[in-house]
Protein backbone atom coordinates (compact mmCIF):
# COMPACT_ATOMS: atom_id res chain seq x y z
CA UNK A 1 0.00 0.00 0.00
CA UNK A 2 3.06 2.57 0.86
CA UNK A 3 6.01 3.56 -1.64
CA UNK A 4 9.01 5.01 -0.02
CA UNK A 5 10.59 5.76 -4.03
CA UNK A 6 12.16 9.09 -4.34
CA UNK A 7 9.31 11.86 -4.16
CA UNK A 8 8.25 13.01 -7.57
CA UNK A 9 5.58 16.25 -8.82
CA UNK A 10 3.55 15.68 -11.97
CA UNK A 11 3.07 17.42 -15.14
CA UNK A 12 -0.60 16.20 -15.34
CA UNK A 13 -1.60 16.43 -11.75
CA UNK A 14 -4.78 14.68 -11.30
CA UNK A 15 -5.36 16.61 -8.15
CA UNK A 16 -8.67 18.88 -7.77
CA UNK A 17 -8.41 20.35 -4.29
CA UNK A 18 -6.17 20.42 -1.46
CA UNK A 19 -7.41 21.30 1.70
CA UNK A 20 -5.17 22.00 4.78
CA UNK A 21 -7.54 22.45 7.91
CA UNK A 22 -5.98 23.05 11.84
CA UNK A 23 -8.63 22.26 14.49
CA UNK A 24 -8.47 24.39 17.65
CA UNK A 25 -10.35 24.89 21.34
CA UNK A 26 -13.19 27.92 20.71
CA UNK A 27 -11.54 30.99 20.38
CA UNK A 28 -15.22 33.12 20.93
CA UNK A 29 -13.47 36.56 20.19
CA UNK A 30 -13.74 35.22 16.65
CA UNK A 31 -17.10 35.23 16.91
CA UNK A 32 -17.72 38.11 18.95
CA UNK A 33 -16.32 40.75 16.25
CA UNK A 34 -15.17 40.56 12.50
CA UNK A 35 -11.19 39.76 11.90
CA UNK A 36 -10.26 42.74 10.76
CA UNK A 37 -6.72 42.52 11.76
CA UNK A 38 -6.26 39.17 10.76
CA UNK A 39 -7.49 40.22 6.96
CA UNK A 40 -5.30 43.38 7.08
CA UNK A 41 -2.71 40.94 7.33
CA UNK A 42 -3.30 38.52 4.89
CA UNK A 43 -5.68 41.26 2.36
CA UNK A 44 -2.41 41.76 -0.07
CA UNK A 45 -2.98 37.56 -0.92
CA UNK A 46 -6.49 37.55 -0.26
CA UNK A 47 -8.38 40.07 -1.42
CA UNK A 48 -12.12 39.08 -1.79
CA UNK A 49 -14.00 38.66 1.60
CA UNK A 50 -17.09 37.01 2.64
CA UNK A 51 -19.20 35.94 5.60
CA UNK A 52 -21.62 33.25 5.71
CA UNK A 53 -23.27 31.47 8.51
CA UNK A 54 -22.65 27.61 8.60
CA UNK A 55 -24.81 25.15 10.51
CA UNK A 56 -23.10 23.85 13.94
CA UNK A 57 -23.34 20.10 14.07
CA UNK A 58 -26.15 18.88 17.13
CA UNK A 59 -24.95 17.72 20.20
CA UNK A 60 -26.36 14.28 21.99
CA UNK A 61 -27.86 15.38 25.51
CA UNK A 62 -30.20 12.80 26.98
CA UNK A 63 -30.13 10.23 23.64
CA UNK A 64 -31.73 13.60 22.08
CA UNK A 65 -30.03 15.32 19.61
CA UNK A 66 -30.24 19.51 20.60
CA UNK A 67 -29.43 22.04 17.64
CA UNK A 68 -26.48 23.92 18.28
CA UNK A 69 -27.32 26.62 16.19
CA UNK A 70 -25.12 28.81 13.49
CA UNK A 71 -21.68 30.53 13.50
CA UNK A 72 -19.97 32.56 11.16
CA UNK A 73 -17.61 31.20 8.75
CA UNK A 74 -15.04 34.20 6.99
CA UNK A 75 -13.70 33.40 3.96
CA UNK A 76 -11.07 35.35 2.19
CA UNK A 77 -10.50 34.81 -1.37
CA UNK A 78 -7.54 35.20 -3.70
CA UNK A 79 -7.47 37.62 -6.74
CA UNK A 80 -7.29 34.69 -8.96
CA UNK A 81 -9.85 32.82 -7.04
CA UNK A 82 -7.67 29.37 -6.77
CA UNK A 83 -6.61 29.98 -3.33
CA UNK A 84 -8.95 30.32 -0.20
CA UNK A 85 -8.76 30.80 3.55
CA UNK A 86 -11.90 30.03 5.84
CA UNK A 87 -12.01 31.07 9.50
CA UNK A 88 -14.20 30.05 12.41
CA UNK A 89 -13.96 30.12 16.09
CA UNK A 90 -12.97 26.46 15.76
CA UNK A 91 -10.58 26.02 12.83
CA UNK A 92 -8.45 27.49 9.94
CA UNK A 93 -7.85 26.38 6.30
CA UNK A 94 -6.53 26.69 3.19
CA UNK A 95 -7.30 25.28 0.08
CA UNK A 96 -6.85 25.63 -3.72
CA UNK A 97 -7.78 24.09 -6.85
CA UNK A 98 -4.48 25.04 -8.22
CA UNK A 99 -1.55 22.84 -6.49
CA UNK A 100 1.70 22.44 -7.88
CA UNK A 101 4.13 21.52 -5.66
CA UNK A 102 4.28 21.07 -1.34
CA UNK A 103 6.76 23.75 -1.41
CA UNK A 104 4.42 25.98 -2.77
CA UNK A 105 1.46 25.44 -0.25
CA UNK A 106 3.84 25.60 2.77
CA UNK A 107 4.93 28.90 1.77
CA UNK A 108 1.20 30.61 1.37
CA UNK A 109 0.29 28.49 5.01
CA UNK A 110 2.92 29.95 6.61
CA UNK A 111 2.14 33.28 5.85
CA UNK A 112 -1.33 32.93 6.99
CA UNK A 113 -0.62 30.38 10.08
CA UNK A 114 1.96 33.16 11.31
CA UNK A 115 -0.94 35.92 11.02
CA UNK A 116 -3.32 33.44 12.78
CA UNK A 117 -1.13 32.80 15.64
CA UNK A 118 0.33 36.10 16.11
CA UNK A 119 -3.10 37.86 16.60
CA UNK A 120 -5.67 34.90 18.33
CA UNK A 121 -2.25 32.88 20.49
CA UNK A 122 -3.93 29.59 19.74
CA UNK A 123 -3.10 27.17 22.82
CA UNK A 124 -2.99 24.35 20.73
CA UNK A 125 -3.97 22.85 17.71
CA UNK A 126 -6.49 19.41 18.12
CA UNK A 127 -6.37 18.42 14.73
CA UNK A 128 -3.93 19.20 11.77
CA UNK A 129 -5.19 17.71 8.98
CA UNK A 130 -4.14 17.31 4.83
CA UNK A 131 -6.14 16.33 2.39
CA UNK A 132 -5.54 15.40 -1.29
CA UNK A 133 -8.43 14.70 -3.03
CA UNK A 134 -7.69 13.49 -7.09
CA UNK A 135 -9.98 12.59 -9.53
CA UNK A 136 -8.56 10.47 -12.39
CA UNK A 137 -9.16 11.36 -15.54
CA UNK A 138 -8.07 8.66 -18.37
CA UNK A 139 -9.19 11.27 -21.08
CA UNK A 140 -6.87 13.98 -19.80
CA UNK A 141 -4.11 11.07 -19.47
CA UNK A 142 -4.94 9.97 -22.74
CA UNK A 143 -5.60 6.49 -21.50
CA UNK A 144 -9.06 5.85 -22.43
CA UNK A 145 -8.49 2.29 -23.81
CA UNK A 146 -7.29 1.39 -20.20
CA UNK A 147 -9.05 -0.69 -17.19
CA UNK A 148 -8.79 0.85 -14.14
CA UNK A 149 -7.19 -2.30 -12.61
CA UNK A 150 -4.11 -1.63 -15.01
CA UNK A 151 -3.79 1.99 -13.61
CA UNK A 152 -4.64 1.26 -9.85
CA UNK A 153 -3.43 -1.04 -6.90
CA UNK A 154 -6.28 -4.14 -6.02
CA UNK A 155 -6.35 -2.68 -2.62
CA UNK A 156 -7.92 0.56 -3.63
CA UNK A 157 -10.31 -0.99 -6.39
CA UNK A 158 -12.20 -3.74 -4.30
CA UNK A 159 -14.80 -5.49 -6.96
CA UNK A 160 -13.32 -3.68 -10.07
CA UNK A 161 -9.35 -5.41 -9.34
CA UNK A 162 -11.85 -8.47 -10.46
CA UNK A 163 -10.88 -9.44 -14.21
CA UNK A 164 -14.10 -10.30 -15.35
CA UNK A 165 -15.65 -7.46 -13.56
CA UNK A 166 -17.57 -5.12 -16.39
CA UNK A 167 -16.65 -1.51 -15.26
CA UNK A 168 -19.61 0.55 -17.34
CA UNK A 169 -22.45 1.37 -14.99
CA UNK A 170 -20.28 0.46 -11.66
CA UNK A 171 -21.01 2.80 -9.26
CA UNK A 172 -20.85 2.98 -5.38
CA UNK A 173 -19.05 3.98 -2.13
CA UNK A 174 -16.22 2.46 -3.50
CA UNK A 175 -13.12 1.60 -0.32
CA UNK A 176 -13.06 3.53 2.94
CA UNK A 177 -10.24 2.86 5.50
CA UNK A 178 -9.37 4.63 8.62
CA UNK A 179 -5.64 3.26 9.34
CA UNK A 180 -2.63 4.31 11.49
CA UNK A 181 0.44 5.73 10.12
CA UNK A 182 3.85 6.34 11.05
CA UNK A 183 5.07 9.12 13.07
CA UNK A 184 1.81 9.60 14.91
CA UNK A 185 -0.60 10.46 11.62
CA UNK A 186 -3.84 8.45 10.61
CA UNK A 187 -5.27 8.47 7.67
CA UNK A 188 -8.62 8.32 6.23
CA UNK A 189 -8.76 7.08 2.81
CA UNK A 190 -11.44 6.95 0.15
CA UNK A 191 -11.14 6.07 -3.13
CA UNK A 192 -14.60 5.01 -5.55
CA UNK A 193 -15.29 5.06 -9.52
CA UNK A 194 -17.70 8.23 -10.13
CA UNK A 195 -19.31 10.44 -13.03
CA UNK A 196 -17.92 13.97 -13.34
CA UNK A 197 -19.30 16.78 -15.41
CA UNK A 198 -16.14 18.17 -17.57
CA UNK A 199 -15.64 20.40 -20.37
CA UNK A 200 -14.64 18.67 -23.63
CA UNK A 201 -11.92 21.20 -25.04
CA UNK A 202 -12.35 20.47 -27.99
CA UNK A 203 -16.07 21.15 -28.41
CA UNK A 204 -16.21 23.14 -25.26
CA UNK A 205 -19.62 20.83 -24.16
CA UNK A 206 -20.21 20.03 -20.50
CA UNK A 207 -19.96 15.80 -20.82
CA UNK A 208 -20.28 13.57 -18.19
CA UNK A 209 -17.10 11.36 -17.48
CA UNK A 210 -16.17 8.11 -15.64
CA UNK A 211 -13.48 9.25 -13.23
CA UNK A 212 -11.48 7.58 -10.11
CA UNK A 213 -11.41 9.40 -6.97
CA UNK A 214 -8.97 8.63 -4.59
CA UNK A 215 -9.22 10.78 -1.62
CA UNK A 216 -6.64 11.16 1.35
CA UNK A 217 -7.21 12.72 4.45
CA UNK A 218 -3.61 12.48 6.39
CA UNK A 219 -4.04 13.85 10.04
CA UNK A 220 -2.33 14.31 13.74
CA UNK A 221 -4.71 14.91 16.45
CA UNK A 222 -4.24 15.52 20.27
CA UNK A 223 -2.58 18.56 21.25
CA UNK A 224 -0.71 20.02 18.59
CA UNK A 225 1.16 23.31 19.97
CA UNK A 226 1.50 25.69 17.67
CA UNK A 227 5.08 25.75 17.15
CA UNK A 228 5.05 21.79 16.03
CA UNK A 229 2.37 22.28 13.62
CA UNK A 230 4.43 22.64 10.50
CA UNK A 231 6.69 19.66 10.96
CA UNK A 232 3.27 17.70 11.96
CA UNK A 233 1.79 18.89 8.46
CA UNK A 234 5.35 17.79 6.58
CA UNK A 235 5.13 14.93 8.42
CA UNK A 236 1.38 14.35 6.99
CA UNK A 237 2.34 15.64 3.55
CA UNK A 238 5.39 12.50 3.65
CA UNK A 239 2.74 10.29 4.22
CA UNK A 240 0.30 10.95 1.90
CA UNK A 241 3.03 10.83 -0.97
CA UNK A 242 3.80 7.28 0.06
CA UNK A 243 0.38 6.27 -0.17
CA UNK A 244 -0.68 8.19 -3.14
CA UNK A 245 2.85 6.57 -4.90
CA UNK A 246 1.24 2.79 -3.59
CA UNK A 247 -1.79 2.97 -5.06
CA UNK A 248 -1.16 3.99 -8.61
CA UNK A 249 0.52 1.26 -11.16
CA UNK A 250 3.98 2.22 -12.98
CA UNK A 251 1.61 2.56 -16.38
CA UNK A 252 -0.65 5.66 -14.57
CA UNK A 253 2.59 6.88 -13.27
CA UNK A 254 4.47 7.24 -16.38
CA UNK A 255 1.03 8.62 -18.21
CA UNK A 256 1.03 11.38 -15.56
CA UNK A 257 4.36 12.90 -16.55
CA UNK A 258 6.88 12.80 -13.75
CA UNK A 259 9.81 15.09 -13.05
CA UNK A 260 11.89 15.61 -10.12
CA UNK A 261 11.12 18.45 -7.60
Amino acid sequence: MFSYEDRCIYRRSPLIEVICQLRFPAILRIDAQAPAQFQEAIRGDYPQFSQRMENLPPRKEGGKLVPQGTQPNYQFLAKDNHWKVNLTKNFISLSTNHYTRWEDFAKRLDKVLAAFIRLYQPTYFERVGLRFINSISRRALELEGAQWRELLQPGFLGLLAEPDMKEQGVMGEGQRYDLPLAGGCRAKIQSAPAMMQRKDLRTQQEQQEAVFILDLDIYMSGQVEAPHAAAALQTAHLQADSIFRGAITPALHEAMDPMQP
